[in-house]
């Protein structure tokens, strides 16, 4: 009697998320700017830039977490991870301030800022995804980028307080980003897992957006250094 091969063990969530943030994390020396700020290279002035594009991409991804939210309001898992999102989107958008008042930017100078469009292509693609990408999918693409992005925001923190002597409400958006946040940790897996479960989810799709969710980061950095 010929033999059944025994059927693959399905993915967990927890082994998904670990191989997308393997395999898409940029290369330390892709992000020039961060570079440049570690070593207290960079000019003071790229922080007050920083905070005007951020005050556009902070606006614009909260859109794109709560449009999510609501596409996926048939799967509450997945639903519950882009809503925590988009409430840390109004959190950050508060410690920013600080970094704001510290680069004295006015609020006619946040409201009139002409964004630059290399700075911008991030929260875009990521608008995209809102209208048409699997949300689960979206999960897994965000949750590799949110890696990278706590380890230049972490890096830029320290070097804020080393090199250029920013005070501690300046620095309290990069905080923000650099400590764990096991909740969103808890809530992406839940939601990875729901869309495993249900065949929603297809890590090598994620994978496709991923990568270019970490270029348009790279993008974004690199534009607030020209």
């Amino acid at each position: 009697m010929a033999r059944t091969a025994p059927d693959a063990p399905r993915p967990t969530a927890a082994a998904v998320l670990d191989d997308a943030v393997r395999a898409l994390t940029p290369d330390t020396a892709a992000n020039r700017l961060v570079g440049q700020i570690e070593a207290g290279a960079a000019p003071r002035s790229v922080f007050a830039t920083f905070a005007l594009e951020q005050h556009q991409v902070i606006a614009a991804d909260r859109l794109s977490f709560q449009h999510l939210a609501r596409r996926a309001d048939g799967d509450p898992p997945v639903a519950d991870f882009f809503d925590l999102l988009a409430r840390g989107e109004t959190l950050a958008l508060k410690q920013l301030a600080g970094l704001a008042d510290a680069c004295e930017l006015t609020e006619r100078e946040i409201t009139e800022y002409q964004p630059r469009p290399g700075c911008q292509a991030y929260p875009s693609y990521a608008a995209r995804l809102a209208l048409g990408g699997e949300p689960a999918d979206v999960a897994i693409a965000l949750t590799a980028n949110f890696a990278a992005w706590g380890a230049y925001c972490a890096t830029v923190a320290a070097a804020m307080r080393d090199h250029y002597d920013f005070p501690e409400a300046a620095r309290a958006f990069f905080d923000f980003f650099a400590e764990p946040a096991p909740a969103i940790g808890t809530q992406a897996r839940q939601a990875v897992q729901h869309g495993l479960d249900t065949g929603q989810a297809q890590p090598a799709t994620a994978h496709r957006y991923g990568r270019l969710l970490q270029a348009y980061e790279l993008m974004f950095w690199n534009s607030v250094a020209e």
